[in-house]
């Protein structure tokens, strides 16, 4: 049970998603991987509260193959209530983790649907939550996830959907965050006859397999809080790097941390494993900074880089090794976990299960292999200009071969991403009307788009927030300049529905 708790919170941070699970709805604006890679995307604990009626849409699973009719059921949802007839559609992309249905109640997306008369729908992503185009997550199977498949999917939805429901000659608008942020604004580019306009948030649009800047970001988010907070936690880490080269220290090591069993490193991925779970503690929190996540359900949205950096500074916990010792128990307290699994095998394990009942069948092991097979986004430690250690480029690249295929390498990695910039124009997107919103403090915001391409192309980049933070609902603590960029947003919208 410790590693499956473990696994669904590293997931979190993936990636880039909204994944709708977060901000969404990738949900993603979720996007933790832990390795599920914090992408971009990612999950967090999600209530599925009944909300929404769930239904079902027959998809072909190989849009690229026309010999292939092999089909399956996609699960979407639908919210009528502010609908007009000559309104637009709006079409929230799901993302890196299960389709939310709190989504079709809550978000500011609503907001815009109630002004703008909008019919609202939310497809979840090919072989996230409850679509499953095939029989388990074998590697052979995987093959049908990719970007490419879920934008087609998006395609033939819109398509079908618009002749039954008489919507044809509606304006559609595509929304996501984090990884379907990303979705959203390559739908609006690859599919222009199909959407009339996008919001991109939190987006990372430009794939690269080192992705160090990623720390340098979460280094400056806590800077900011407390010059002295990075600082201390290079401290803290460097010391238990260097307690790492002592195996009489092990046992000490596991108590501190309340391991689930003794601390044992036969390898190095061994010692970057537990050191990027711990790491994983300020990146999530970073990640998620302040968000108004709580209609999710989820967990730890109490936790802040303010709590964080109050407990590296408070010098009566000990020196900055046991504060970050304390930072790993309070995150173990809030997340209900009787323990923290540090064991790569373990975690191996988990993500080679294949089976769609699995521990890392809720989003992990998907997500991982479309880093592996299209963005890398890969969070190294690679950086001198980060307070952490341990967790290099080799080690993120070698569980692509470890749990999927021995002939995933960096050069074929690197290939792949490669082809994923050259068919989506990484930051040189080349569109229209397409609105790409960011956070200061979230670390994905570096890899998206910070200023404004073109007058059809604007970037609003929202100083003091974190990932997918203009999605969730409004609150009277919201800052003003968030409040600004969602009615920002929200009069580009009314602007380009008039063109």
């Amino acid at each position: 049970m410790a590693v499956q708790e473990n696994t669904a919170k590293i997931q979190m941070r993936l990636l880039v998603g909204i994944s709708i699970v977060a901000c969404i709805l990738s949900i993603s604006c979720d996007a933790r991987v832990h390795t599920y890679k914090r992408v971009g995307a990612g999950l967090d604990v999600v209530l599925d509260n009944g909300s929404a009626e769930e239904l079902w849409f027959s998809q072909r699973l190989d849009h690229f193959n026309g010999a292939d009719n092999r089909v399956w059921k996609q699960r979407y949802f639908v919210n009528d209530s502010f609908f007009q007839p000559s309104g637009p559609v709006f079409l929230m992309i799901g993302g890196e983790g299960p389709a939310n249905p709190a989504w079709m109640t809550f978000g500011t997306w609503l907001t815009y649907a109630q002004k703008l008369g909008a019919l609202c729908l939310m497809l979840e992503h090919r072989f996230y939550g409850k679509s499953h185009p095939t029989e388990d997550l074998s590697t052979e199977n995987l093959r049908y996830l990719s970007s490419r498949q879920a934008l087609a999917d998006l395609a033939h939805f819109r398509t079908v959907i618009a002749a039954e429901r008489g919507l044809t000659n509606s304006m559609w608008v595509a929304f996501g965050g984090s990884y379907p942020g990303s979705l959203a604004a390559w739908f609006r580019l690859k599919y222009p006859h199909l959407v009339h306009a996008s919001v991109a948030t939190s987006a990372p649009v430009h794939a690269t397999v080192n992705f160090p800047e990623y720390l340098e970001v979460v280094r400056r988010s806590l800077a900011a809080e407390n010059v002295e907070c990075p600082l201390l936690v290079k401290n803290a880490s460097d010391t238990l790097v260097q307690r790492l080269q002592d195996p009489k220290t092990y046992e000490n090591i596991s108590k501190d941390f309340n391991l689930c069993e003794k601390l044992q490193v036969q390898t190095d991925m061994d010692s970057a494993y537990f050191l990027e779970t711990l790491a994983g503690n300020f990146m999530d929190v970073v990640q998620y900074n302040e968000d108004n996540r709580e209609f999710e359900g989820v967990v730890g949205t109490n936790i802040t880089i303010k709590v964080l950096c109050g407990v590296m500074a408070d010098a009566s916990l000990g020196d900055p090794y046991d504060r970050y010792a304390a930072v790993a128990r309070l995150m173990q307290k809030t997340f209900s976990q009787k323990c923290l699994d540090a064991s790569y095998t373990n975690y191996l394990r988990d993500m080679r299960n294949t089976s769609w009942s699995g521990p890392a069948s809720g989003g992990g092991r998907q997500w991982v292999y479309q880093t592996c097979t299209e963005f890398g986004f890969y969070q190294s430690t690679d950086s001198p200009n980060q307070p952490f250690s341990g967790f290099p480029l080799p080690y993120h690249l070698k569980q692509c071969g470890d749990m999927y295929d021995p002939s995933l390498s960096k050069s074929t990695v690197t290939d792949a991403v490669l082809q994923t910039n050259e068919y989506y124009g990484g930051y040189d997107i080349r569109a229209t009307r397409i609105v790409f919103p960011n956070g200061s403090i979230d670390p994905w915001h570096a890899l998206g788009i910070t200023q404004d391409i073109s007058d059809d192309l604007p970037a609003v980049f929202i100083h003091g927030t974190a990932h997918c933070a203009n999605m969730y609902p409004a609150r009277s603590q919201d800052l003003p300049q968030l409040a600004l960029a969602r009615d920002h947003v929200y009069l580009l919208l009314q602007k380009w529905l008039k063109q």
